[in-house]
């Protein structure tokens, strides 16, 4: 494994971060798809033994039970040192008012709660999940520099929004003399590249660390144009995500076939080494629900695609409409 900056921090950070969102109670939250606990402890202790410190989950994954059965394995199997430990914010998590959001009220109570899921006394990283647009963003920097001035943690980060709204924090961040965002959090693959645009560089230009979610275009660079898996037939979610089947993606997912086949490793190997080769990105975050999914992640960190590759990989995109946000 390798180990990377996160952005202009000093934080290092292990070159995949391992998505926690496939571990919960697929009896909680809207999640029927996810592993639990006893299927789950054995896929986080890979990781570790493979070398990976970096591991993301959020509040809303699975009701609050992804943080428990990553916090659980983490404390049984090493020391709170030994791993970089991320969470979310935004997402509601219970009926009624301040359920959700990025209010004062909703981000103190709910790194209480996660940290009491987590069974830690802080998050390495504080991410919020997507922009709050009921929530002045004053309010809300203001309070997760109050999080990490409290101890709770570490760094704070953001995810899926339009390059303005995350220009806009930050630079209401520097104004108010509150934390920066130190990551990015969005949807980046090959199926869909449209952060290039002007979140990427905005990130390089401001030492901004980038972790991609769904850098498998969630499995669709992995298989078969029309094959499907269980969790494709009942991710809600997910089944919002790729529906625009734009010129050029099917040949995209063909390429990538290709050069797997020329290379003799697996599609993902591929599709992740052509992420983590983009300037910009820092830790792709795999999600996964089966011991060779973890095996083809930590492998591609030592796949490096030439030019040539890159290119033939790259030339058959067509813009899409943004989504995910």
């Amino acid at each position: 494994m390798k180990y990377l900056r996160l952005g202009s921090t000093g934080l290092e950070v292990s070159a995949i971060t391992l998505g926690c969102m496939s571990f919960g109670n697929p009896m909680r939250g809207n999640h029927s798809w996810t592993l639990p606990e006893e299927t789950s402890r054995p896929l986080i202790w890979q990781a570790l033994e493979a070398g990976i410190t970096t591991f993301d989950t959020a509040n809303v994954y699975s009701d609050g039970s992804s943080e428990e059965i990553l916090g659980r394995a983490l404390r049984d199997f090493g020391t709170r040192d030994q791993y970089v430990l991320a969470t979310k914010v935004h997402g509601r998590m219970r009926p009624g008012p301040n359920g959700a959001g990025l209010s004062r009220r909703a981000i103190l109570a709910e790194i209480d709660h996660s940290l009491t899921r987590l069974g830690t006394d802080h998050v390495d990283l504080y991410q919020i999940h997507r922009w709050d647009p009921l929530t002045p963003i004053e309010e809300t920097m203001e309070t997760l520099h109050d999080v990490v001035k409290a101890g709770k943690a570490r760094y704070i980060g953001a995810s899926s929004m339009h390059a303005w709204q995350f220009a806009k924090a930050q630079y209401t961040a520097d104004l108010g003399g509150f934390t920066r965002f130190v990551s990015m959090q969005d949807q980046y693959n090959l199926l869909n590249r449209e952060e290039e645009r002007e979140m990427l560089p905005f990130c390089l230009d401001q030492g901004v660390g980038v972790l991609p979610w769904s850098p498998l275009a969630r499995g669709k660079l992995t298989r078969d144009w029309h094959d499907t898996t269980s969790r494709s037939e009942t991710d809600t979610f997910g089944q919002t995500l790729y529906k625009q089947q734009e010129e050029g993606d099917r040949e995209i997912a063909g390429v990538v076939a290709q050069v797997a086949a020329e290379r003799g490793v697996p599609r993902a190997q591929v599709a992740l080494a052509w992420v983590r080769q983009q300037p910009a990105v820092t830790s792709p975050i795999v999600g996964v629900t089966r011991a060779h999914h973890l095996m083809d992640a930590v492998a591609s960190v030592d796949l490096t695609l030439t030019a040539e590759e890159l290119a033939r990989l790259a030339a058959p995109y067509r813009p899409h409409t943004p989504e995910g946000f």
